[in-house]
């Protein structure tokens, strides 16, 4: 009895020092984020930096809603990519489409949930909850995208990955001229070579640009195909050799999903022998009750075989605003790891699809050898 109750009590008694205004983030995180919804985002940062960040990792992130028009792409996305800490990416198409204005010299402004939306349409302002953007820079946007994308390299079915690497050239190309530095994550993305896939490709203007020049008889077409195929191949890879396979989700959605989806889709669907996820952080705001939480926990995520139930101790979900938990976790992060040799994932694309394929086929003849002499129920009927 006495054994027992000492192993409940193992945990750090809780005695912060008090703030005394000079702490810097790592400092406010060890010392004063200790329980709730704080003491998770403690947890995850330490997972992040602890294990996530180990060269032996691969580490996916989905981001999802609107992320990049309050300026997370500039300050988190884009440092987390640049230290190696981010090796490829899911993102709603909203977040790469806004990304794109700052690229072209646009901007974002502050604003107010409790604006007159009438007056603000009459005035040619749109509202993304309390940020204000000129509808103009939409349209130059569009038009900017619309052209780039008639060009040859474009004019071919791809993944969303293959259309967001060319466009992210055009866009840093614009930086350039205009001098302003990286404030595009796709930009980045191109520069450092992580593929970056959108999980619903028509759902967003870059997607409704898309299918603009689809009515016009250009030949670019998205094949989701080749993204769902790719992103199994890239978690595939980075589970072979003893690696490990890390995701880091803002917010839920389709994005998480499609993160998520990769270990199913090896396991379920291709039939090659795998276990699922190792290490799992979410920062979220969303409700398992009601089914809002986008692929639910991860112990729900290990029914699926998302996550690899000898890990989940290493799974943390933070219940907190993600414009919050992101950039705190991304402060941690840069001051408590050293950057990370960048895996570089688009470039090998085709090396990973070849692992991917050679896998299934072996699986797939495995499976037959297996069941040959047995029909499987309804089948063949």
């Amino acid at each position: 009895m006495k054994d027992r109750k000492r192993q409940l009590l193992r945990g750090a008694a809780i005695d912060p020092r008090p703030l005394e205004g000079q702490e810097s983030v790592v400092d406010l995180i060890d010392n004063a984020f200790h329980a709730y919804n704080a003491g998770r985002l403690r947890e995850a940062c330490r997972l992040f930096v602890e294990r996530m960040l180990a060269d032996d990792a691969t580490v996916g992130m989905s981001l999802t809603g609107a992320m990049t028009p309050a300026g997370l792409g500039m300050s988190t996305v884009v440092p987390l990519m640049q230290a190696g800490f981010v090796d490829w990416v899911v993102s709603t198409g909203a977040n790469l489409y806004h990304d794109a204005h700052f690229a072209l010299g646009y901007s974002t402004h502050r604003g107010t949930p409790f604006a007159n939306d009438v007056d603000l349409r009459e005035h040619g302002v749109v509202r993304i909850y309390d940020i204000f953007v000129d509808y103009g820079v939409l349209l130059r946007t569009d038009e900017f995208i619309r052209r780039v994308s008639q060009n040859e390299e474009f004019q071919r079915s791809m993944s969303s990955a293959e259309y967001h690497y060319l466009l992210g050239g055009y866009l840093r190309e614009r930086e350039e001229k205009l001098g302003i530095g990286h404030k595009s994550l796709l930009s980045v993305a191109r520069e450092y070579a992580v593929p970056v896939y959108t999980s619903s490709p028509g759902d967003s203007s870059i997607g409704m640009n898309v299918a603009e020049l689809a009515l016009e008889g250009f030949d670019l077409r998205y094949d989701v195909s080749a993204d769902v195929n790719e992103t199994a191949a890239i978690v595939l890879d980075a589970k072979r050799d003893g690696g490990a396979s890390g995701v880091l989700m803002i917010g839920g959605g389709s994005p998480k999903n499609f993160v998520l989806q990769t270990e199913p889709q090896i396991q379920e669907v291709l039939g090659i022998d795998e276990r699922g996820h190792d290490y799992y952080v979410q920062i979220t705001d969303a409700r398992v009750d009601t089914g809002g939480l986008s692929g639910a926990t991860p112990g729900e995520a290990v029914s699926w075989g998302k996550v690899d139930p000898d890990q989940v101790a290493n799974a943390v979900v933070c219940y907190l605003d993600c414009t919050v938990g992101l950039p705190l976790l991304a402060a941690y992060a840069l001051a408590k790891h050293k950057p990370r040799e960048p895996k570089r994932l688009y470039e090998r694309r085709e090396e990973m699809m070849g692992h991917l394929v050679a896998a299934y086929r072996e699986a797939s003849a495995f499976r037959d050898a297996r069941l040959k002499g047995s029909a499987l129920p309804g089948v063949g009927e």
